[in-house]
């Protein structure tokens, strides 16, 4: 079964790498944050135990399987842990994969998440000799949005009622989300979009779909 080897990416100012045991707590506290809840799949309220059955089974079989890859998103300087990128729904034969990526909130607004996919991007295309990347948003996502354009991504199109997000019911006062279906924008980049792309910092949000969330 083809799968994607156990990797290291640096950037100027970011390594990203498999998750390790050690990177728990910084998660819980990531996917507990009312931006990722809203507009991801994850849990809630995300547990140890979700983080810790994310880390030690589902990232691994996602690589293993073939599936994708899973990468810890960490400031060179600091180690500390500033998101998550994750390739999914990858098909071997045409090379082509489906990227998600999440940012803690203390690290949004740094650019680091167009830094991390672009990253991403430029090692798929070069190393695994990809030829396509495909991103979706929320149509109501407007900054996650602006990070796609910021790396090259080309629109492509709405599938209209494909996804859900969260909100919070009017008047709700006891932390209840509420599920509501949404349009989705369906973004690609192609190893040509990168060529020339300049080096600048994205100014937006920092989550993406993830629908194969535990």
């Amino acid at each position: 079964m083809t799968s994607f080897p156990e990797i290291s990416i640096s950037t100027e100012r970011l390594v990203l790498r498999p998750y390790e045991e050690s990177d728990i707590p910084a998660m819980v506290e990531m996917m507990n944050d009312e931006s990722v809840i809203a507009w991801t799949s994850v849990p809630y309220p995300y547990t140890e135990a979700d983080a810790r059955s994310f880390i030690a089974e589902f990232a691994p079989a996602e690589r293993a399987e073939g599936r994708g890859i899973v990468l810890a998103v960490t400031e060179f300087l600091t180690q500390r842990l500033v998101g998550t990128v994750h390739l999914q729904r990858t098909d071997w034969r045409i090379r082509s994969s489906e990227v998600g990526y999440m940012i803690a909130p203390w690290a949004r607004g740094e650019g680091y998440a167009a830094e991390a996919v672009q990253a991403t991007a430029q090692w798929l295309f070069d190393d695994q000799k990809f030829e396509r990347l495909e991103l979706r948003t929320a149509a109501d996502n407007a900054a996650s949005q602006q990070v796609a354009q910021k790396i090259g991504c080309i629109s492509e199109g709405v599938l209209r009622g494909a996804g859900l997000v969260r909100i919070r019911p009017e008047g709700e006062t006891d932390g209840r989300w509420e599920e509501i279906r949404t349009d989705l924008i369906v973004w690609s980049l192609l190893p040509e979009d990168l060529d020339g792309l300049a080096e600048e910092s994205a100014d937006g949000s920092d989550y993406a779909a993830y629908a194969d969330w535990q």
